[in-house]
Order: C-alpha cells, then structure tokens, then sequence
C-alpha cells in the first residue's frame, strides 16, 4: 500500500476543541495501526494514517498541523469535528470552516462530528435533510441553528449515514475512534483494540457483519455526487436514468465509471445502500418486517428478504434477533 492509498483520519482542531478527544482519537487509531502492521509480520508500511488540522494564525482555512505518516498531500477519508471544551462554539466561527468542509465533503471526505461539533458540521450545509444525533443538550439547539436538518435523534449513539458520520456524548469520541478503525482495518483489529484499551466497543461493531461503506475517496466527481444524492435521498430512486441523469452522463457512460470508481454496479450499491438503512431499523426499531422493507424501498418483502440474506448472510427476522438494541 502506498502511502496515498493509506487511509487518512484528520481531526479538526478549532477554537475550544476538547484537546483530550484530539490526542485520544489519535492514540486510539495508532494503537490499532500496530497491531494492524503486526498482523502483516511487523511490516512498516503504513496502515492507518492520523493527522491534525488548524487555521495558522492569518490563514484562511486549515492545513495539517501533525500527520503520522510523513506525507503533506491527499485528500483525508475522514474529518473529525471533536467536541468543544465547555460552551459550544460560538457561530460566527463556526461559519469560517463551512466553505473548507464543503469543499472537502464534495471531493469525497467522510465528515464525522462529536457532541457539540456538529454545531461547526452544521453549517457546512451537508446535513440538510438527514438524521443526525448529538447530545440531548445540544437537540434544541441544533434544531434551531439548522432548520434543514432532518431529524435531531438523540437517543441514538452513533448515526452512520456513510458520507457523514454524528456522534452524541462527549466522550462517545471512543465510539467513533472504534467505528473508523472497523471502518479502515476491520471487525478483527477493532475488538482487539477494544480489548486492549478496556474500552467497550460500539453495539452494532459487535457484530460479525459490519455495515456498508461506500468508496468516496475514487476522484471521480460525476460518480461522488451520485453517492451524495443517493446517501441524502436514502436511494429511494435508484432508476438508471434518474441516476445518470444526476451524474450528467450518457447512461453506459455513467454504468461503467460507476462500478469502477465503487467496485460495485449501480444495483448492488444501492441494494446494500437499502440494506444497510434497514439493519439499523431492524436493530433499533419494533417496526414489522414488511414495513422496513416498504420504508427502504422494496414493494414487495420476498425480494427484500432475497436481497438481505444475500448481503447480510441471515435472513432480517434472524438479524434482528440476534443484533436488536
């Protein structure tokens, strides 16, 4: 692997950023890193990528301020709003990072924020219309700050929307360390982390099948803002005219640069982008099974069986079963 292929986890560090949740974040990973790079015969390359990133004095926008791998450039997998240390941020610099997350979200970052961070992720503008969680504390407001936001769940832990990752408690920065680690190097590496660090690892990362992430880091932008709409809309339309015309290309155009930049076809990304939504309501919801299947997007609840058991490997009343909170 090179070290541009190397998954990169940036944590912003802006004005009254909870300083622990930046060093712990940062220990978390680099622990798994080893043990990663031990399971490969002790190799030196690189596995998992941790860096800062902070406004200099008189800049504009940020830059890496530490990187654990020796390599300024690249676009990161992921950025990190950590929580504030006492009161939230105040809005008027939260304003000043919206343009840059805008930026990096569109060219394919992973944006993930803790607790009060997602008052800085907010006004990016990447969470209209989604369902998002932080904590209770902060619901009202969120909601007040961001109107557009779909929905303020703050029962939950962690919402996993692919492109956008929120978190709630302050120190549910644990959590999210756990989730990228599973995310980037596995189940295996996760739990073994976890297990090191007397940590207890995220509810549904217990679980033998981890959950869909798509690749957004491929560098094609037509294909990236299909994966955005898809994540926002819940591929609720996954017609091939209506997906190619949003990417503004010709239909076998859009087919074969779609599965080369994901690795998968059309269909099978947007059948597990349907899976994945409907594990979550199976785990965290009592809604019938049909319903789930209708809510995602399948008509008819045979099909929507077929396609979960083929991804998933149980059946959704087996999953549930198994994997309800």
């Amino acid at each position: 692997m090179s070290v541009q292929e190397v998954p990169e986890i940036g944590v912003l560090i802006y004005p009254g950023a909870q300083m622990a949740a930046v060093l712990g974040l940062t220990d978390i990973c680099t622990v798994a890193e080893g043990f990663a790079r031990s399971r490969q015969g002790g190799s030196h390359t690189p596995m998992l990528r941790v860096s800062h990133w902070q406004t200099p004095s008189g800049g504009d926008s940020p830059v890496r301020v530490f990187d654990t791998v020796a390599e300024s450039d690249g676009l990161p997998s992921v950025l990190i709003l950590p929580p504030a240390l006492g009161a939230p941020i105040v809005q008027k610099i939260a304003r000043s990072y919206a343009g840059w997350l805008s930026h990096k979200h569109r060219d394919g970052t992973t944006l993930a924020s803790v607790c009060s961070g997602v008052l800085v992720l907010g006004e990016s503008g990447v969470l209209r219309g989604r369902t998002v969680t932080t904590h209770w504390a902060y619901g009202d407001m969120l909601r007040a700050r961001f109107p557009d936001v779909g929905r303020v769940d703050s029962d939950r832990l962690i919402i996993d929307d692919g492109d956008i990752i929120t978190v709630g408690g302050v120190m549910a920065w644990t959590d999210l360390a756990l989730k990228l680690v599973d995310r980037f190097l596995g189940p295996t590496i996760m739990l073994e982390t976890a297990r090191h660090l007397l940590v207890d690892p995220p509810g549904r990362e217990q679980s033998y099948y981890s959950t869909f992430s798509p690749r957004l880091t491929h560098g094609d932008a037509a294909v990236l803002k299909v994966q955005h709409w898809l994540q926002a809309t819940e591929a609720r339309d996954v017609s091939l005219p209506t997906l190619a015309g949003q990417a503004g290309l010709e239909e076998r155009t859009f087919l074969r640069r779609f599965q080369k930049a994901t690795g998968f076809t059309s269909t099978d990304y947007c059948q597990r982008l349907r899976v994945g939504k409907a594990q979550e309501l199976l785990q965290f919801s009592s809604r019938p099974i049909e319903r789930i299947a209708w809510e995602v997007g399948y008509g008819d609840p045979s099909a929507f069986r077929k396609v979960f058991l083929r991804i998933v490997g149980l059946s959704p009343r087996e999953f549930r079963q198994r994997f309800q909170a």
